[in-house]
């Protein structure tokens, strides 16, 4: 028995064929019993023994199953139950930048995640489980749903750099999870805690300010770590540290810390989240799914980590079944370290029960069947057809059974907080059938959004954010020439114009096509400032959407084009490319010398251009910007001037982009 002193006189003790207590020293009794005392644990031993020292208390036997304590999904966002299969088969960054972001600043509300978490709850207990730990918006609807289910969950609020369905600024954010935290705290199934996302959607203080909220209140406080190769190479080149280190600079890990990921860890990062009792949170299929790798998982148990398995959010798994997500983790610790006898199925249950609530902070109330803790367990039915026969000369032969060959959906019974929330694959608490019409009428109205976006570049523009609507017009015209030295030199002589700077670029310019109608092309630009000496010195990224051309002659074949829509460039080409799925695409890279000029009182850029990809040779281009087209066709007036002051006779003049000039000279 785990103990030999009960504290409580038991109300119900519970029998079975098998009973796993998942303590430190994973006692295993067959057959055998549990004594509870309304929601506490007072005894697990031998059923014999029990049923002996206390013979009068109702007894629910439940035969030839195992019963065991209910498995802990350290990471998850729940309602992204109704985000389920929006997305698949992307990047990560396409994935949460392109589709999840955009969709659930559109969706997110108090009523979504109230709904997405009450459909999780179901799917969860369904899949044993008693315990998550989540990081969502509108966590207060969250912890309501999930304490009206009956589920044991640690709910931390997200904070981001950037506005969050819930919040308008950070700021507001640790308002909100401020009053969430002292709403919550004490109660019987939920931990509130607080969640900055990740390093690269928070900001140094923005970490600062969540650990000191977790400090004051003593809540845990949890964030995604080192979940992609790029991660950790933006946090090195912006704060010149591995992320680990970083976290340890910004002082997180004086809170309760669980990391979520960790799959881009060395050594010493695992030295020192072992040194600061950091959890971790391993998500085998989710990191699988996005391709971001496979967490060293043997390696931080070996150094004292405590590692927790989870599922992630069903919107990048995409479903909640942690008996999947054991076997998972064993079958990986031992493909990658090319070792089987890595993580053997007793860690892995170690992983999803004690060793879950510990990363989480939480194995204080839950985690394993001990005297003092809350009665939160499940039954497994062992007797179904995938898990003949049975072996039983091994006592770890159970493990393996449950890890190897056992599914959820052998779980046909979970108790939490001594209540029974499932009996017999029959759901206590939720209504099924009620949730899944909910859900379905959601999905449609996603559907609906996503297909209007779909359809639009404009719109799929406008989704991933910070796009500045312009509907402006640019003049310009264009002229080969053969002596830069000469242009320069009349440019700095002639009469009424005055300089305002110069500069000199490098640009590198990504032309998109597509199908749709509504533009020509969508540009990304990345202008590379030029120093004296040759090296760059500077960056800007910059996204434009062009519109329909409306060429015109004026006594000088002027260009005037309309720029719609600009957008920093936040990601990589590579997002963009599969973002946006152009039909084509094309590049032009040139290195521009940039004068900005008054002449006649209007401004002008004048560029003296040579084209290196591909390879045309040297270009004036003058160009000048305005939000009129009437005041478009006047400048072309005094641009038709200046070009004459330069030198170019009108019938040099070229009215096409540099696109139209680089597609003509392509073979």
């Amino acid at each position: 028995m785990t103990t030999n002193q009960p504290y409580l006189h038991p109300t119900l003790i519970i029998t079975a064929a098998h009973v796993l207590t998942c303590d430190d020293s994973m006692s295993y009794f067959s057959p055998g019993a549990i004594a509870i005392s309304n929601e506490t644990v007072v005894i697990v031993g031998d059923k014999k023994d029990i049923l002996e020292q206390f013979p009068d208390t109702d007894i629910t036997d439940l035969g030839n199953k195992v019963v065991m304590p209910g498995i802990v999904n350290t990471h998850t966002h729940v309602p992204m139950t109704l985000l389920r299969g929006l997305a698949d088969d992307l990047r990560l960054d396409v994935w949460l930048m392109g589709y999840i972001m955009p969709v659930e600043r559109e969706f997110v509300s108090p009523e979504m995640c109230y709904l997405g978490t009450k459909l999780a709850c179901a799917e969860l207990f369904r899949s044993g489980v008693t315990t998550f730990a989540d990081m969502y918006y509108f966590e207060h609807e969250i912890a309501k749903a999930t304490a009206e289910a009956g589920m044991r969950a640690l709910c931390t609020e997200s904070i981001l750099k950037f506005p969050a369905p819930d919040a308008a600024s950070y700021d507001d954010s640790l308002a909100y999870t401020r009053e969430y935290i002292q709403e919550w705290q004490g109660h019987s199934l939920i931990v509130p805690g607080i969640a900055p996302h990740a390093p690269y959607t928070t900001t140094p203080e923005i970490l600062k300010a969540s650990r000191d909220i977790a400090v004051e209140y003593d809540v845990p406080f949890q964030i995604h770590l080192a979940e992609t190769q790029r991660e950790v190479e933006g946090v090195q080149a912006e704060y010149g540290a591995r992320v680990i280190q970083y976290m340890h600079k910004q002082g997180v890990f004086e809170a309760k810390t669980l990391a979520a990921h960790c799959v881009h860890v060395d050594d010493s990062e695992i030295a020192l989240m072992a040194e600061h009792n950091v959890g971790v949170l391993h998500n085998p299929t989710s990191n699988l799914k996005l391709a971001s790798g496979v967490a060293p998982v043997q390696k931080m148990i070996n150094a004292g980590v405590n590692v927790g398995v989870a599922t992630d959010g069903p919107a990048s798994n995409n479903d909640l079944d942690m008996f999947e997500e054991m076997r998972l983790a064993a079958l990986l610790a031992k493909g990658i370290n090319h070792d089987p006898v890595a993580l053997p199925a007793k860690d892995a249950i170690r992983m999803a029960t004690i060793n879950g609530a510990k990363a989480i902070h939480m194995d204080h109330i839950t985690g394993s069947l001990e005297t003092g803790k809350r009665a939160d367990l499940i039954a497994v039915d062992i007797s179904t057809i995938h898990n003949a026969p049975a072996f039983r000369r091994d006592p770890n032969g159970i493990y393996a059974q449950l890890v190897y060959a056992s599914k959820s959906t052998d779980v046909t019974d979970v108790m939490v907080n001594g209540a029974w929330t499932m009996r017999d694959k029959d759901l206590q608490t939720l209504d099924e059938d009620a949730l899944l019409a909910e859900a379905a009428e959601f999905a449609h109205k996603v559907d609906v959004f996503l297909l209007e976006r779909e359809s639009s570049v404009r719109r799929k523009l406008v989704a991933i954010g910070g796009v500045e609507y312009q509907e402006s017009f640019e003049v310009q015209a264009k002229a080969k020439i053969t002596s830069i030295e000469a242009l320069t030199e009349q440019l700095n002589d002639a009469d009424k114009v005055t300089i305002l700077k110069h500069k000199h670029y490098r640009q590198y310019d990504t032309y998109f096509y597509f199908d749709a109608p509504e533009t020509d092309f969508l540009r990304l630009r990345e202008d590379e400032l030029v120093g004296e000496d040759g090296k760059a010195q500077d960056f800007r990224y910059r996204l434009t959407l062009i519109g329909p051309s409306d060429e015109q002659i004026q006594d000088g074949s002027l260009l005037i084009s309309r720029s719609r829509y600009i957008a920093p460039s936040t990601h990589t080409l590579r997002f963009y490319r599969e973002y946006f799925r152009p039909v084509s695409e094309h590049t032009v890279t040139k290195d521009r010398l940039r004068w900005r000029i008054v002449y006649r009182g209007v401004e002008f850029a004048v560029n003296i251009d040579n084209l290196t990809e591909p390879q045309l040779g040297h270009f004036l281009e003058i160009k000048s910007r305005t939000w009129s087209q009437r005041d478009a066709k006047d400048k072309a007036a005094v641009m038709r001037d200046l070009l004459a002051l330069l030198g170019i006779e009108p019938e040099a003049v070229i009215a096409r982009h540099y696109i139209d000039l680089s597609q003509d000279a392509q073979p």
